[in-house]
């Protein structure tokens, strides 16, 4: 497997929850304060009269709003948001870092948004195409983002929109999941850290906050097996399946714990459960694919885009990568009708570059 991290960097879910506990990081606290709901979404006073201003005086209610209200976080001359993937902040931090990752810049564009006066909520995309490692940790990530709704329309801003690869929608959420996600995040991030106290009080924060988030439950069973309590751990882990039967996180952990143990057959089902599901998610072939690719191997690179565009044909990104596979076998006929496919699914910048590859093909007369 590799290492691919794109615009959303969520939930995270440690695939070897029997790895040997870290030592705190230096200058990590080892039990840091849990902020309440309020705190973590309220609005910093010059934040707030920030935004009176620079959006609310200066724009009516409706579309107007919005746009200012978009400009003045992307804007060097408003707050500049860069996007950094472990930014898990609150809105205070956000606005002191002037850093957040899709978590963090939702809960700010939702407070900024409502104290506007406009109708905003949280957006959860359950299946995304990210996870990373660090150190000895997987962790594999959902997104969320904003919704808008002014009169009858509902808009979406959305810091990872660009890099973003999902085959679902967007599904709207209460505060309640977003504080699951928020507090599950830093516990991801503390777990990871070997900050075992911090930890455990954003886990019981997250499940206090939403108990049917199925990665809370997932992120509390690697807890448990770090804290040595692997019966408690493989409960945790069974919940998150009731409520996520194809959570990627729960599905490798119990087989990793079931290894631990010695049952092979109970790894194994959890293993062919994983496979299963893997088998029919294009973006797990798009991923072997990339990964053939940087071995140089072309062809087994060509099948599995071919296997991914097989479920999902609409991602551009899949026959892009098909079309660059194709070429390096010599086939230029394959990559260039695999080109324009990719060329036609996709808007604005990205669809001009294609343009100008195809260009290029067709000069060079291939």
């Amino acid at each position: 497997m590799i290492a691919w991290l794109l615009a959303a960097a969520l939930a995270a879910a440690p695939v070897a929850p029997n790895a040997p506990v870290a030592a705190t990081a230096p200058g990590i606290d080892p039990a840091p304060a849990v902020p309440t709901p309020e705190q973590v979404i309220a609005l910093p006073p010059p934040l707030a009269q920030a935004l009176r201003t620079q959006v609310v005086d200066r724009t009516p209610r409706g579309m107007a709003r919005l746009e200012r209200l978009v400009a003045f976080m992307y804007e060097p001359d408003g707050l500049g948001i860069q996007y950094r993937h472990d930014a898990n902040h609150t809105v205070a931090e956000t606005w002191a870092t002037r850093e957040a990752n899709c978590l963090s810049f939702t809960l700010l564009t939702i407070a900024l948004a409502r104290a506007a006066g406009v109708e905003a909520y949280g957006q959860e995309i359950a299946r995304t195409l990210s996870w990373f490692a660090e150190g000895d940790t997987l962790y594999f990530s959902n997104h969320v983002n904003a919704g808008i709704r002014i009169g009858r329309h509902e808009y979406t801003v959305d810091v990872g929109s660009d890099s973003l690869m999902t085959l679902d929608p967007p599904q709207r959420v209460d505060d309640h999941r977003l504080m699951a996600v928020y507090y599950s995040n830093r516990a991801a991030d503390l777990l990871g850290r070997g900050a075992m106290p911090g930890a455990a009080r954003f886990i019981d924060a997250a499940l206090a906050a939403d108990p049917g988030y199925a990665t809370a439950w997932n992120n509390a069973g690697v807890l448990r097996v770090r804290s040595a309590q692997p019966e408690a751990a493989e409960q945790a882990f069974a919940h998150a399946l009731e409520l996520d039967r194809a959570h990627d996180g729960a599905l490798m952990n119990l087989a990793s714990l079931y290894t631990a143990r010695g049952d092979t057959a109970g790894a194994a089902r959890y293993r062919d459960r994983l496979e299963r599901l893997r088998l029919r998610n294009p973006y797990h072939h798009f991923m072997q694919a990339v990964d053939a690719e940087r071995r140089d191997d072309h062809a087994t690179a060509t099948r599995q885009y071919r296997r991914a565009i097989a479920l999902y044909d609409a991602e551009h990104r899949f026959h892009s990568g098909l079309a660059r596979a194709l070429l390096h076998l010599g086939d230029a006929r394959g990559a260039g009708r695999a080109l324009q496919r990719a060329h036609d699914l996709s808007k604005g910048d990205m669809q001009a570059r294609y343009q100008a590859k195809l260009d290029l093909l067709r000069r060079k007369g291939l």
